[in-house]
């Protein structure tokens, strides 16, 4: 096992030292050297042995049983979404390498839906890449074009973090996003690469990935301060694509008859009267 990825280990010794003694409803007696839960503490709460529990987190024991894992779980306060991570790691399926084309396609229809919704819309890839969008979109963010990533723009340009009033909350759940849509798949040269770089380039985004927080990304209300038409509160639908590795429609809409509603309008006309008709 020498050389391989340690999945399991990494991730509950990340999501232990998430876990105060006051949440885990045990006495936290004298000084502690380590945030969160010790690891004796994580074996008792969870009925196995302090030697059991050390063997997962260094990786000589990959295959607990599943009661093991939820036991797991139910420790280290795992919500649905970050327990069904959990079970995945410790499936012990084996992990092969599978070609992967240079670069997403997107299928023709779903080109041509994007290009014809009256709103924002683009096509994400696997690893948050770009790799469609309508010209709403652009309006919205001239970052949201295709080949740009979502990841890099969110943490490397200040352009972009500055239409997020509520930047921190947002780069939070990109990244739990992010680590929910790469699963177990971490040889990709592509999610070495980008996590490499944004480590070292962005502080924020190197200690959220230390946390190994992970959610799927789905359609929440989002508010963006647009330099034109002001303050914009939009729902975000994700939708996945068929017959794709992982590609997602993105659609943001806001509520009907809202002051938000008004400013989209008057920024779809703004656009209107820019492009050349015939």
């Amino acid at each position: 096992m020498t050389g391989e990825p340690n999945l399991l280990g990494d991730y509950v010794r990340a999501r232990r030292e998430l876990v105060t003694p006051e949440q885990a409803g045990i006495p936290a007696f004298g000084p502690r050297r380590v945030p969160g839960l010790r690891r004796e503490e994580v074996a008792m709460l969870a009925g196995i042995s302090a030697d059991y529990y050390l063997r997962l987190e260094q990786g000589r024991d990959r295959n607990p049983s599943v009661q093991v894992l939820e036991s797991l779980a139910r420790v280290l306060l795992l919500d649905d979404d970050a327990t069904a991570h959990l079970l995945r790691l410790g499936a012990g399926r084996p992990r092969r390498r599978r070609a992967r084309p240079p670069e997403e396609t997107v299928p023709a229809g779903t080109a041509k839906l994007v290009a014809t919704l009256p709103l924002p819309a683009y096509v994400e890839g696997r690893y948050f890449d770009v790799l469609a969008a309508n010209v709403l979109a652009t309006a919205l963010s001239p970052r949201l074009v295709a080949g740009a990533n979502r990841l890099r723009d969110l943490f490397l340009d200040p352009a972009e973090q500055a239409l997020y009033p509520d930047w921190e909350n947002a780069t939070t759940g990109l990244v739990a996003g992010f680590r929910e849509s790469v699963g177990t798949d971490t040889d990709d040269p592509r999610f070495i690469e980008l996590v490499g770089e944004l480590s070292l380039a962005s502080p924020r985004f190197s200690r959220l990935w230390a946390r190994h927080d992970v959610h799927v990304c789905e359609g929440v209300p989002m508010r963006i301060d647009h330099p034109q038409v002001g303050g914009l509160l939009l729902n975000r639908e994700r939708l996945g694509i068929g017959g794709t590795a992982g590609q997602t429609l993105v659609v943001h809409h806001p509520d009907p008859g809202t002051d938000s509603a008004e400013k989209l309008t008057l920024l779809a006309s703004a656009i209107r009267q820019r492009v050349p008709t015939g």
